[in-house]
């Protein structure tokens, strides 16, 4: 299965329409339930057997029907209905429990997956080769791609040294990040995705050589600034990180200076673009 050419899970299932919903605060796809169930099974009920599942999986205590929510999804007569919806982890896992000849290559699939991630743990340099092959396939540089994996590594380095200053929470992890990117470009992670057209995609997949470069000198400062006077608690840390970016900000202004060319760009790696909802019902 091509990768490269999947836009949404929705792509998986033929030509069959799977409405999906993108929540930009949890930064997640949902899709419809009886959706998937009526590409699956080809039932001329698929609401019907949505219900029976979902009872067999309540008795089962499967966490399906507890992560199962309801959002508004346009139906066909042009209305907008509440819907049962599933993240995309939710969706693989009710295609490996709906027992359908459709949902057999999906499960192999899975399979194959966890199968590479085994061997991974084994031969670590397995994912790293599948990093840079597939880096290679979107067209980046090898120079780019250098710059990227060193970045990830000093990301690693920079998140110890926020552990070290008592950082613990996911949230506090992204306040930070946000600091440092707002030094520089003036923007938080979400405002920057946004600006590049992007949902749930890496935003650093997307950047330019120098809007790689900006962000790992941000984050390379506010480690070294972070080491030499050990901040604790995330009020400390968040002043750290925005002199962090800063340091990435002088760079950044020096460099708009000399080419005379803005250092961030709207410009991103996608073969694709979303359609915005609001504008389909104008």
């Amino acid at each position: 299965m091509d990768n490269n050419k999947l836009e949404t899970i929705s792509n998986l299932f033929e030509d069959k329409e799977i409405r999906s919903i993108w929540d930009s605060e949890k930064e997640e796809y949902f899709f419809s339930v009886v959706d998937v169930i009526g590409a699956l099974t080809d039932s001329d009920e698929p609401r019907k057997y949505w219900s029976v599942l979902k009872l067999r999986l309540k008795k089962e205590e499967s966490e399906l029907t507890t992560n199962c929510s309801q959002l508004k999804l346009r139906a066909k007569d042009g209305k907008f209905y509440n819907t049962d919806v599933l993240d995309t982890k939710g969706i693989l896992r009710l295609i490996e429990s709906v027992p359908s000849p459709k949902a057999e290559p999906f499960k192999l699939w899975l399979a194959k997956l966890g199968s590479e991630r085994i061997d991974e743990v084994f031969d670590p340099e397995i994912a790293v080769n599948r990093a840079v092959e597939y880096y290679r396939n979107k067209g980046y540089t090898d120079e780019w791609i250098k710059a990227r994996l060193s970045g990830i590594v000093d990301r690693f380095k920079l998140t110890d040294v926020w552990k070290e200053g008592g950082i613990a929470k996911p949230v506090e992890f992204a306040l930070l990040t946000n600091e440092i990117y707002k030094g520089w470009s003036g923007m938080k992670a979400s405002e920057y995705k946004k600006l590049k057209g992007l949902r749930k995609e890496s935003l650093r997949d997307n950047m330019s050589d120098i809007e790689v470069a900006l962000t790992n000198i941000g984050e390379i400062a506010t480690r070294d600034i972070a080491k030499e006077e050990h901040p604790q608690g995330l009020k400390e840390n968040l002043n750290v990180a925005k002199r962090g970016g800063g340091v990435a900000k002088g760079a950044k202004d020096l460099y708009e200076k000399e080419t005379k060319k803005s250092a961030i760009s709207k410009n991103n790696s996608l073969n694709y673009e979303y359609i915005d909802e609001k504008l389909l019902e104008d």
